[in-house]
């Protein structure tokens, strides 16, 4: 028996009852839509937006929509390739042609994206329930490609980025750097600005503090406990080699402390 979605969903915590199946193609809207349309270069954020928004016609997007969004980009004529799953917190705007939605990534099936190729049976069929989705074949599922290190310099993460590089294969390079150096980090809360500074020393190396983060979201900072882990953006400020004197990464922590005013007005609470 070949396999289908419905095992992978439902391992993957999604109840198909409870969830939509949507396929994009690279197209351009018609100008009525009120929508740009996607193309083969559109970015990861450019698909998010083009995702929250959608038709007031019933016809053309449920009028009351379910609270995960399995989104596929259309590979060919009948398959598809998953992009992301989504959370739908609601409907946050309407202007007649389109109604915008919040929503989030989720982890549901994180280790699947750009992996996962499912058979798409209605070619014309750009969303469906996922029940009836849940049926259609799994195609194939790819090795994961490795993703190039950017470099300390040009490292900024979301916390489910964070996540996805504390844990996927295709970030195997990126846990290598990280597990090299100390250093002096920052979280900015992106929901007001504030900024946490924190270090990396000692037994403790950059991949070991940002894995505490990336689990449970606060690290083990009273600061950042009652936050919301998903407004968090990661990045550093300076690296050490692991064998530097930690007075040295204590006078860098300070300095940027300082610089950034993170105790007065930020989330440091000394």
């Amino acid at each position: 028996m070949p396999l289908t979605l419905r095992p992978l969903l439902v391992d993957a915590g999604v109840d198909p009852s409870q969830a939509l199946v949507i396929r994009h193609a690279f197209a351009q809207e018609s100008e009525e839509s009120g929508l740009t349309g996607l193309h083969a270069d559109s970015t990861h954020a450019e698909i998010l937006d083009y995702t929250r928004n959608q038709s007031t016609d019933v016809r053309r997007f449920p009028a009351v929509p379910p609270p995960l969004w399995v989104v596929f980009i259309r590979e060919g004529g009948d398959q598809a390739r998953l992009w992301s799953v989504v959370e739908n917190r609601g409907e946050i705007a309407r202007n007649g042609i389109l109604r915008t939605f919040d929503l989030i990534e989720t982890e549901h099936l994180s280790d699947l994206r750009n992996r996962l190729v499912i058979g798409w049976r209605s070619p014309r069929t750009w969303r469906m329930n996922a029940t009836t989705a849940a049926e259609y074949p799994v195609v194939g599922i790819s090795d994961a490609e490795p993703i190039p290190f950017p470099g300390f310099d040009r490292l900024v993460l979301s916390h489910t980025q964070l996540q996805a590089v504390m844990r996927e294969h295709r970030y195997a390079s990126w846990r290598t750097a990280l597990s090299s150096v100390a250093g002096i980090y920052l979280i900015t809360d992106t929901s007001d600005g504030r900024q946490y500074v924190g270090k990396a020393d000692g037994a403790d190396s950059i991949r070991q503090r940002w894995s505490a983060y990336a689990t449970n979201g606060h690290g083990g900072n009273v600061e950042l406990r009652n936050l919301q882990p998903s407004n968090f953006r990661f990045s550093l400020l300076r690296v050490f080699d692991r064998a530097s004197p930690t007075r040295d990464i204590n006078a860098a922590e300070s300095h940027f402390k300082t610089a950034l005013d993170s105790i007065r007005h930020g989330l440091n609470r000394n």
